[in-house]
């Protein structure tokens, strides 16, 4: 069967101008200021397509123009064991990863794969330009995977320190070309050197938080929650490193309220960060929306220090219109940091309770679930959803994989022309 391109227009978030999408759009080029682009969907109903398979059962709320091979949909249910641990009425964790026992079939075991066939499923099939993404390691191997799978040719670029996160179930297409920041680098520098990348008409820009289909398609966890409790949470957790999927969240809930038939409330938002990297926490705390300063030095080192190294973005989405500040607000949502400590603590709770592994990141936005009962934000009566946003590593790399090195070490100082000739070379 032939899919049908999802209709939708585009929203200026900031100033409520609509716009039409003219394939790849990113932001509105008449904003007065710094704004996030939201998708407007003709389909105003969540109804899910029992016609497609994986993510794209949540099509008629994803901007995309096809569907693609060997996706996923996140997988929620109600817990008990660690439920009750918390002491808890209604928690519904929603795991994006590999555990098939409870139908978790994402392959990389990162809930970034809902981007991947997302924002590749918005790509038309006859482009000739070759998308380029950043990442500090889960976007990487979702993108990998869903790109060699699907023979769409991509450039990922990394820090070289965390090629540990480039391992995969079989060997990729040579259509995926990994480029990495040397050694001591962070994910701002593998963002600089795709920028660079990107200075050439050959290639197209990801987009981030700014492209409709990554939020869009990390919104489906919480589409995934809604299908399997009946109405929307009252309180939803993540751990944030852009923030992009507590965006994202917080835009479908002001979707699935303008159906109306999942109730009316917005669900509180909490999101969290492992220390010392708090960037975000520290600019929320001070109730800024500007970012507080924070150099690269101390950028770089707090990194190194931090377990979940994928919740190190120097440069989030979080001052703009429609931005983490503007959720965090208009959901009476908070932040919290977790140690280290915590996270290793929450990661042995978790698999004593649930029976399966989960990656530091999703430990942080367990460990903050208590610490919102501890200080009265959550009642053990409400309706807990926790987007865990990855695991099942151990299962998965049981059953067999292998490592990609980089195929290009590159630094993100070298001039542009140098950059993008060597990385077309690949091609």
């Amino acid at each position: 069967m032939r899919f049908k391109p999802t209709e939708y227009q585009l929203i200026n978030v900031g100033t409520g101008r609509v716009l039409q999408d003219e394939g790849w759009t990113l932001a509105d080029p008449e904003a007065p200021a710094p704004s996030l682009v939201r998708a407007v969907y003709e389909t105003k109903q969540f109804t899910p397509r029992e016609d497609l398979d994986g993510l794209y059962r949540y099509a008629n709320w994803l901007p995309i123009s096809r569907t693609l091979k060997n996706s996923h949909a996140p997988v929620t249910y109600k817990s008990r064991k660690l439920a009750k641990l918390l002491d808890m009425d209604n928690l519904y964790i929603t795991f994006s990863g590999y555990n098939p026992k409870i139908g978790a079939e994402m392959s990389t075991c990162s809930f970034k794969e809902t981007e991947a066939y997302s924002v590749c499923g918005r790509l038309p099939k006859n482009s000739d330009k070759i998308l380029v993404v950043q990442s500090a390691g889960n976007t990487a191997r979702a993108f990998a995977q869903v790109c060699s799978d699907n023979r769409i040719p991509i450039v990922i670029c990394i820090p070289e320190d965390n090629k540990h996160d480039m391992w995969f179930r079989k060997r990729l297409h040579r259509c995926v070309k990994i480029v990495a920041a040397p050694a001591g680098s962070d994910y701002f520098d593998a963002i600089a050197l795709g920028e660079k990348i990107c200075s050439d008409p050959m290639f197209l820009a990801e987009g981030g938080a700014k492209n409709v289909a990554r939020r869009d398609g990390m919104g489906t966890t919480l589409l995934s929650a809604v299908e399997t409790i009946g109405r929307i949470p009252d309180a939803y957790f993540q751990a944030v490193g852009s923030g992009t999927g507590a965006i994202a969240a917080w835009e479908n809930n002001l979707r699935l309220i303008e159906d109306g038939r999942f109730g009316s409330n917005k669900m509180k938002i909490f999101v969290s960060q492992n220390a010392p990297f708090t960037l975000m926490y520290d600019s929320w705390k001070a109730d800024s929306r500007a970012l507080v300063d924070y150099s690269p030095e101390q950028s770089r080192r707090d990194c190194e220090v931090i377990l979940a190294k994928v919740l190190s973005n120097r440069k989030p989405p979080y001052s703009l219109a429609g931005g983490l500040y503007d959720v965090l607000k208009d959901t009476d949502g908070d932040m919290y940091t977790v140690t280290n400590d915590e996270i290793v603590q929450w990661i042995i709770k978790f698999f004593q309770c649930e029976g399966y592994d989960i990656l530091p990141a999703a430990a942080t936005a367990v460990a903050s679930v208590e610490k919102a009962l501890k200080d009265g934000k959550i009642k053990k009566t409400d309706t807990v959803m926790i987007n865990v946003t990855g695991g099942g590593m151990l299962i998965a790399k049981n059953e067999g994989y292998i490592e990609k090195e980089p195929d290009l070490v590159l630094s993100p100082d070298l001039p542009a022309d140098v950059i993008v000739k060597k990385v077309k070379a690949l091609f």
